[in-house]
């Protein structure tokens, strides 16, 4: 794998401003929560240094990339703001050498998510929701709180999909059946 020089200096030159300030507070938000949840704190600041990474790609580019190399499902396209993240899987394995498939797993599912994600998966995702240098602390601290309750890592998630759900509905935007079933899963182990 590149070193983190040149990982930060790619990020730099292709990211805009506020993206590369959202990526940092990423990666050591992933970090942090790796730490909590005695997972791989080096792997997640990786996963979080390089989960937006394709995100400053056109839609062309994007569109470009999944057709040549990645199988993505029909759902999935519905929305080109979560195209950047199998892209990003991509970009992370092929420009900087990562082989790690949790990293790359983690990349992969930071913005739909899936079922049965793993604790390592669920932290990037979460890190994505509540970095503290581009999200909103009302909305961050709420989440945050859940992480400290038993169950926490799975409370916070299913806080994270209510959110978003909320806002594709507020926006009149398609949800991916794919959500809803992440959703009602998350309430089951919630409850449980």
């Amino acid at each position: 794998m590149k070193d983190i020089t040149y990982i930060n200096n790619w990020l730099k030159e292709n990211l805009n401003d506020e993206r590369y300030i959202h990526t940092l507070g990423t990666a050591d938000c992933a970090k942090e929560l790796a730490k909590k949840f005695k997972l791989n704190s080096e792997k997640a600041y990786v996963a979080g240094l390089l989960h937006d990474c394709a995100k400053c790609f056109s839609n062309e580019k994007l569109i470009e990339i999944i057709k040549a190399h990645l199988e993505v499902e029909d759902s999935e396209m519905q929305n080109y703001k979560t195209l950047h993240a199998p892209v990003s899987a991509y970009i992370a394995e092929k420009e900087f050498g990562v082989d790690d498939m949790e990293i790359l797993s983690a990349i992969r599912w930071h913005t739909l998510g899936k079922l049965n994600m793993t604790d390592f998966e669920k932290i990037v995702f979460v890190a994505d929701k509540i970095e503290p240098n581009t999200r909103e602390k009302e909305y961050s601290d709420k989440i945050r709180t859940l992480l400290d309750e038993e169950n926490g890592l799975n409370k916070a998630l299913l806080k994270c999909y209510k959110e978003t759900i909320k806002s594709l509905v507020k926006r009149n935007l398609k949800i991916c059946l794919l959500t809803i079933e992440i959703y009602n899963k998350l309430q089951d182990l919630v409850q449980n």
